[in-house]
């Protein structure tokens, strides 16, 4: 569930990519003119942007124009005669870039939310360009000796706590490009950046391929047994998108295992399933081969990490975290296995029973797993999956559930309006109004899955807040949900639910930040903070207020019967050695990725990560990890390199929050506006960590981790 902040497109700029490290010569500033509607901010509510009136040749002449401008922003702070100041300085850097980042804004919302082949080349061919334009403010000698003037200052200006801070993150920001790096060494670090500008979003350029060229056509419906009506229907109409009339189409578009696979009876049609999508970007059948792009990857990472002084790319990325050391994070991660692999075992036990029960005598393999798991479920708590989705009907989870819990807890309300622009037909927008009746920001939610979007979910934004720039937020959602045919109900899963509120709690992340300074605002935390927030909005989709608000039959109008929501909650801990074992196992391949030194590259990806997972007891076949290296996207392309330990390291303080709110009184109006208080209004404007314990009152304890996932906390944990 990624993000995109004001405070990350900095670092966006050198984690895009272009299918070449050079700078390719088209793009002219000169074209960009007041016909272009960047030219100027957006005159529509909240300067949202007026999607009716840009098109794809708008893109690249404003992302050259707002580079050129920002260029001569910043150049004018460096040659300022006038001795250093905070203002004339740190403030005047805030400030620049604004036409950048109106662009940038939306460009990347549509690279990954609505792309196409134009989109994509715009991307490739900036991508250089803008690693460039990072670099050249970074490395910029004559401003870095401005802003290193006022740090070693720093205790003399009397700052106010978030001005301070704005100091040190601005001065460490240039430290870590390479200010204080040699000529030859800030020229080969600026080779690196291009390099890596380059390859991410060929990455992502080759996954978002790999989702059509992996997916899987089914010709005889009989074979779809087990799947609902209207997931059928979706079926026969992407096939019917693809030209392939009379046949079903099942899209492979994240992690390693597919939502279809808890449904589908039939086993042979399961495990090609499976296998299409674990066995996606190595080049199966002379196809999309991603392989030599991760080992570059790593390797420049790992190059550009001992440049800098650091040991690895992980110690690198995790300096400015919560965490703070590589080994602190694993720590924690290899604590957590001992539990996780007895639950697992234990779940793989009641999987192998029911396959026996069917006939089935051969081991549990990774295709097997949760439909059985599912039939476990059945069993165990009598909890029928076909039974459950007619009452989560998408807009009514949304309006009941999500929008529901927003006002319980915080006093706002979303009201749609039709009169915005969008850029796609699916997308729906909302004006977000506080408890007094002022606008708060917009909300944009793009939640239907297409083929012009990356698997996943995220919250991003088109307008950042900001008090210096007198600016509200306009936060957009986007989730993966299957499309129903036209005219059927849109009936999700609960996995989908909780995603539904998880994106929300990253918007009000982003729709309650009250700061001054844009670099601080909205989701501007440290990744393994950024997640807490989200995660922490997950549990309310199982409170029974809450549930019993918008789990209501699409059909009959009926609430879920009170046994049914019994058993979901129970059954809720069931599955959770697979979900964590998963999960786990991905976070330590990034882990393995990226403690690497230059001269320890594998030759062999799909070697290495068997190895890593092995060095960790997590090489279980049957439960692989979320996703493989060769599509591993958020730490090849999506900015969570050495980092996707972050979401557990964030659940911690969600599972900690939440078990505390409980205990103040749950869902209440006095519990939302503390923890918005101070959280969810600060951003970056202080220490994440600081934030947590003012908010809680001490450090986050992981008890409540281990019982919101169901694990077993009476198994030891690792040495």
């Amino acid at each position: 569930m990624n993000t995109l902040s004001p405070g990350l497109l900095l670092g966006l700029l050198l984690i895009v990519a272009a299918c070449s490290a050079e700078a390719p010569s088209n793009g002219d500033a000169s074209m960009f003119d007041d016909s272009n509607p960047f030219y100027a901010p957006s005159t529509l509510p909240l300067e949202a942007p007026d999607f009716e009136a840009i098109s794809d040749a708008h893109y690249e002449p404003a992302l050259m124009a707002g580079m050129e401008r920002q260029m001569a922003e910043v150049e004018a702070i460096a040659e300022n005669p006038e001795p250093p100041t905070f203002e004339n300085t740190i403030v005047a850097l805030e400030r620049t870039g604004a036409l950048l980042t109106r662009v940038q804004q939306v460009f990347y919302n549509m690279t990954s939310a609505h792309t196409n082949e134009k989109i994509q080349q715009i991307q490739a061919d900036m991508a250089p360009r803008l690693a460039e334009h990072t670099d050249n403010i970074r490395l910029n000698a004559d401003l870095f000796a401005r802003v290193q003037t006022l740090y070693e200052q720093r205790e003399a200006l009397a700052l106010d706590e978030a001005s301070a801070k704005l100091l040190r993150d601005e001065y460490r920001a240039f430290v870590r490009a390479g200010a204080l790096l040699n000529d030859e060494q800030q020229q080969r670090i600026r080779e690196i950046n291009a390099e890596l500008s380059s390859l991410s979003t060929e990455f992502q350029e080759q996954l978002l391929a790999v989702t059509q060229e992996r997916a899987v056509l089914v010709a005889d419906e009989d074979a779809l047994a087990g799947l609902s009506a209207d997931r059928i229907a979706a079926a026969r109409a992407a096939a019917e998108e693809r030209g392939h009339e009379g046949q079903y189409l099942l899209s492979i578009t994240n992690t390693t295992r597919v939502p279809v696979l808890s449904s589908l009876e039939d086993r042979a049609v399961r495990q090609q399933v499976w296998e299409a999508s674990a066995h996606r970007a190595i080049g199966e059948d002379g196809g999309i081969d991603t392989r030599p792009l991760v080992r570059r990857l790593a390797a420049l990472r790992a190059e550009r990490a001992q440049l800098l002084g650091y040991d690895t790319f992980a110690h690198f990325v995790l300096e400015p975290q919560t965490a703070e050391h590589p080994a602190d994070a694993l720590a924690m991660l290899t604590d957590l296995i001992p539990a996780v692999r007895a639950n697992t075992e234990r779940e793989a036990a009641l999987i192998q029973e029911q396959m026996r029960a069917d006939g089935i005598d051969d081991a549990v393999q990774p295709w097997d797993w949760e439909y059985y798991a599912e039939r476990v479920r059945e069993a165990e708590y009598d909890v029928d999956q076909q039974e459950v989705r007619p009452y989560f009907e998408l807009n009514r989870v949304l309006q009941d559930g999500v929008f529901y819990t927003m006002n319980r807890l915080y006093g706002i309300s979303f009201e749609e309006r039709f009169d915005l622009p969008v850029y796609h037909e699916d997308v729906r927008v909302f004006d977000v109004l506080d408890h007094d009746g002022e606008q708060l920001g917009l909300f944009y939610a793009d939640y239907f899955a297409r083929e012009s979007k990356r698997g996943g979910a995220w919250m991003s934004s088109f307008v950042g807040q900001s008090h210096l720039l007198d600016k509200k937020p306009v936060v957009v959602n986007v989730l993966n949900i299957p499309k129903p045919a036209a005219g059927e109900p849109a009936l999700i899963s609960f996995d989908n639910v909780t995603t539904l509120f998880h994106e929300m709690g990253h918007g009000v992340h982003g729709l309650f930040s009250d700061t001054r300074y844009p670099s601080q605002a909205m989701t501007s935390v440290p990744r393994d903070f950024v997640e807490f927030p989200s995660t922490f909005e997950e549990d309310w989709a199982l409170h029974p207020e809450v549930l019993a608000n918008y789990a209501i039959h699409h059909e009959t109008g009926e609430r879920i019967p009170e046994a049914l929501l019994d058993r979901i909650i129970a059954a809720r801990d069931f599955n959770q050695g697979f979900e964590t074992q998963e999960y786990l196992a991905a976070t330590l391949l990034d882990m393995a990725w990226h403690t690497l030194t230059p001269d320890a590259l594998p030759d062999d990806v799909l070697a290495f990560e068997q190895e890593a997972l092995a060095q960790h007891g997590l090489d279980y076949a049957p439960v692989p990890p979320r996703y493989k290296s060769p599509y591993f996207a958020h730490i090849f392309s999506g900015g969570y390199a050495a980092n996707y330990y972050a979401y557990i390291w964030s659940e911690v303080l969600a599972a900690d929050a939440f078990a505390y709110l409980k205990e103040q009184g749950g869902l209440t109006r006095a519990n939302g506006d503390r923890y918005r208080a101070a959280v969810l209004s600060r951003g970056g404007s202080r220490e994440a960590m600081e934030l947590y314990q003012d908010f809680r009152g001490q450090e986050p304890a992981v008890e409540p981790l281990l019982r919101r996932r169901g694990l077993d906390t009476s198994v030891e944990a690792g040495p």
